[in-house]
């Protein structure tokens, strides 16, 4: 499949072409900085890469983006590129789970000996919490054990009980918390201290990867129809709330 990829919801830029001919899959890749520089940067290197592939966008059969959760901009960045690429050339949109992204690269990148088990993966969402999900897989695929969530890093055991992950050898624990919050992340593992634990990310080749069964299973969309998943619904308090906590503090104090 011609296909492109790529993730800006982090503070990495990751993007990535296919193109198959005949049975052969060629792929190039390119990392760089996210944040604020991926808004101007990504446009020019999905070009450089097509180029590269000597690939035009309509030729593409999707092209596929990191749809979160994630960093806000990031996000918006990433779902408007696809959009504006998609309607000029008339090609589906594939959303792609970040979290997912990060179980299917660190099961690449770690895991690659094991034909099933089973991974949390989690990302930084700031503000002293995570972005967590669980999954599942057997060698072929990938099942869901437990939706995208926002939790504190102790209280990950509670966040992913009863998914049946626990009992699923081995378990894993990937993502790029593990320098930001450490023991915390470590005190609420369900894995205890035999847990595996990939730093990775979710990069634009997992992204490929995923997508053949993904685009299989119907999770192709019209441009107008991506959207990012954001998990968190604000960012910042309101005036009002932030005063409400001040007034509840001076009237704590003055007890």
């Amino acid at each position: 499949m011609n296909l492109l990829a790529f993730d800006t919801g982090t503070e990495v830029m990751s993007v990535a072409v296919s193109r198959t001919v005949g049975d052969h899959v060629q792929q190039w890749q390119h990392t760089a900085a996210g944040g604020a520089k991926a808004s101007t940067d990504l446009i020019p290197t999905i070009l450089d890469l097509l180029r590269q592939a000597d690939l035009r966008l309509p030729e593409l059969q999707a092209i596929c983006f990191g749809s979160g959760p994630g960093s806000f901009t990031g996000l918006r960045t990433a779902c408007s590129v696809a959009q504006g690429l998609a309607f000029g050339a008339n090609v589906p949109v594939l959303p792609v789970d970040s979290l997912l992204a990060v179980a299917e690269e660190a099961r690449h990148t770690g895991l690659t000996h094991l034909r099933q088990g089973a991974v949390t993966a989690m990302l930084d969402a700031r503000m002293d919490e995570m972005y967590v999900a669980a999954y599942a897989f057997d060698g072929l695929q990938w099942t869901q054990l437990q939706g995208s969530a926002l939790v504190r890093p102790e209280d990950l055991r509670q966040s992913v009980s009863g998914t049946g992950t626990a009992a699923t050898q081995p378990w894993v624990m990937a993502g790029n918390v593990f320098a930001v919050y450490g023991a915390r992340v470590a005190a609420g593992d369900p894995g205890g201290e035999g847990a595996v634990r990939l730093v990775a990310l979710p990069t634009a080749s997992a992204m490929l990867r995923l997508a053949p069964r993904l685009l299989a299973a119907g999770r192709a969309v019209a441009a107008e129809h991506a959207l990012p998943s954001y998990i968190r619904d604000k960012v910042a308090k309101t005036t009002a709330e932030r005063q409400a906590e001040k007034d509840a503090a001076t009237a704590s104090a003055g007890q």
